[in-house]
């Protein structure tokens, strides 16, 4: 398979990253992180191929698009993993700047994605597409408000765009579960270290992931045994 990840210098990401290459299929990632985008590069050659890209620039988004796009092979698999987290605090104290960098990743940088890479799978009527989403994108917690916006977001955006794409494909909101990354450990610190690390997640979740097809098109899914 040729797989599209965003967000693959660290965590979940680079977890998922890592396992499909293990499992011997073709990985296309980007991340905003050049050290982390250096080290893959380093670790894993071509056909494996990793740029700095920051997805809530649609210029930068469109420019990595047509350098993977390329070698006209459309990707089986679109995983939408970047994202940010705000600091966690009530509604109105985050910043305006900070809540819009929130949703500028983790909706605009969504649809962004899917903007150069979808209609490529839509000419070929192949391909799933998975836009990682959480528990807080279908509950909430307090001081993380505009985390939980744009999760709830890419529910809705997920479920609509199912709607459009042909027969044979499918776009699916995923909950990763509960994981030790930076993000979680942005919330709770110290307490996120009683949770599974990336590493052990993905062995659960890539073989999840690529088992998802047409029969999952617009269904709210979890990673099993990682449900938050």
């Amino acid at each position: 398979m040729k797989i599209i990840i965003t967000g693959v210098t660290r965590g979940l990401g680079r977890a998922l990253a890592e396992e499909f290459i293990r499992l011997g299929h073709t990985v296309i990632g980007c991340g905003r992180g050049s050290e982390g985008v250096f080290d893959l590069r380093m670790k894993h050659g071509a056909p494996h191929n990793f740029d700095v890209v920051d997805v809530s620039n649609a210029t930068k988004v469109g420019m990595w698009g047509a350098r993977a796009l390329a070698f006209g092979e459309v990707p089986d698999l679109l995983i939408n993993n970047a994202g940010i987290m705000n600091t966690p605090a009530p509604l109105w104290t985050v910043p305006a700047e900070e809540f819009a960098n929130v949703v500028n990743v983790n909706i605009t940088g969504v649809a962004n994605v899917i903007r150069e890479f979808v209609p490529a799978m839509v000419a070929a009527k192949k391909g799933v597409i998975v836009n990682l989403s959480s528990g807080w994108g279908r509950g909430v917690s307090a001081e993380v408000a505009p985390y939980c916006a744009s999760k709830w977001a890419i529910e809705g955006l997920t479920k609509a765009l199912a709607e459009e794409l042909p027969a044979g494909m499918a776009a699916v909101p995923l909950n990763p579960g509960v994981i030790d990354t930076d993000m979680l450990r942005q919330c709770w610190a110290d307490g996120a270290g009683s949770y599974p690390k990336a590493e052990a997640w993905a062995k659960v979740a890539a073989p999840f992931i690529l088992k998802l097809g047409a029969k999952d098109n617009g269904k709210s899914l979890s990673v099993p045994s990682f449900e938050d």
